[in-house]
């Protein structure tokens, strides 16, 4: 199995006077931004978030929701919480289609280099080159 790549260290100042739950969307935007959190990357789940950062649930829930509420990040129902998608429609139903592509390669034990020899291919293929 592939090494998943893990978000960077989430900082959260009690003494800087924002909300931990505004300090924790904050930072996760960022990273999603800056492509640190890849689109389709699984964020823990928020009782696990919480323990580890030494916070409320209800906190970590609170910056779920308006990071969705923003459109970084979909929840999957029981699938978990995922780095959305950004840009038109178009790139996000191409982008959810390659994150189920690339999960499905893993799955099957492709590694890294012959899941991208494949998709090079179709697109190859489906673009006449």
């Amino acid at each position: 199995m592939t090494e998943k790549p893990a978000a960077e260290k989430i900082v959260l100042d009690p003494d800087s006077g924002i909300a931990p739950y505004e300090q924790l969307r904050t930072q996760l935007s960022e990273q999603a931004r800056s492509g640190v959190l890849p689109v389709g990357h699984r964020l823990p789940t928020v009782r696990g978030f919480a323990e580890e950062l030494g916070l409320a649930a209800n906190t970590v829930a609170k910056a779920y929701r308006a990071l969705e509420a923003d459109g970084v990040i979909e929840t999957r129902g029981r699938n978990g919480t995922f780095v959305a998608a950004a840009g038109g429609a178009a790139e996000q139903k191409a982008a959810t289609a390659a994150q189920l592509y690339a999960e499905t390669a893993e799955r099957l034990g492709l590694t890294r280099q012959q899941a991208l020899a494949l998709a090079k291919d179709a697109v190859r293929a489906a673009y006449g080159d």
